[in-house]
């Protein structure tokens, strides 16, 4: 460190020797797998453990990623739920493929995800945004998610108007621009940190209709 720069190739954090994921270890499918691993952060206590790094491309091929949060998760995908009209939404409509990274770093793991990716159907939308907070509903309502704002007062106008808007409304409706999106994955890796970066990666690949494989990879 120099005055107020940090240099980060200096940091250095050596995994635990005796951790380890074996092929052995893993459950049958990929879901269940997820499942466990999931119920060990949240049982951790990590902050936000359905929060995951999605990552979209436009249609000219440049990436994009922001962190989300996971909403549902069952053998068919991962669903997470945005304004259409921002840039992930864009970008999923235009180049329907994403990745998915949850990044759970004080267990030493990762789960990385990559597969298509699809609008959910509109009732399982509304049924979500109906046990929304009210103000996450409202917020949906006042956002241009992804647009340029003129200042912040902007969008604090945005919400008040929303808030007069529905001041009578005891169900607000979820937003024609605004739904659940789900990846389909075609891939599944279950990161384990090692000794001396020499990780373990055991991942399900999809080979078929309902087929999977499972693929150790190289650190």
């Amino acid at each position: 460190m120099t005055g107020d720069t940090v240099h980060p190739a200096a940091m250095r954090n050596e995994y635990a020797a005796d951790l380890g994921l074996s092929e052995a270890d893993l459950a049958a499918d990929w879901h269940t797998q997820f499942g466990r691993w999931f119920a060990d952060a949240v049982a951790a206590g990590l902050p936000e453990p359905n929060a995951m790094v999605v990552g979209t491309a436009d249609a000219a091929g440049r990436p994009s990623g922001r962190t989300v949060l996971l909403k549902g998760y069952d053998p068919e995908g991962f669903v997470f739920f945005t304004n259409h009209e921002s840039r992930k939404g864009a970008e999923a409509a235009a180049n329907p493929y994403a990745s998915l990274v949850f990044p759970w770093f004080p267990m030493q793991r990762q789960v990385v995800v990559a597969g298509p990716v699809e609008r959910i159907d509109r009732a399982e939308t509304e049924a979500y945004f109906a046990v929304r907070p009210r103000g996450s509903q409202l917020g949906a309502w006042a956002s241009t998610q992804s647009r340029v704002l003129p200042d912040r007062a902007a969008l604090d106008a945005a919400y008040r108007a929303a808030a007069e808007r529905f001041a009578d409304v005891e169900r607000i409706p979820a937003p024609p621009h605004w739904g659940g999106l789900r990846v389909r994955p075609e891939s599944v890796e279950f990161w384990q940190g090692r000794a001396s970066r020499l990780h373990d990666r055991l991942r399900f690949r999809l080979t078929g209709p309902g087929t999977w494989a499972v693929e150790r990879l190289a650190p």
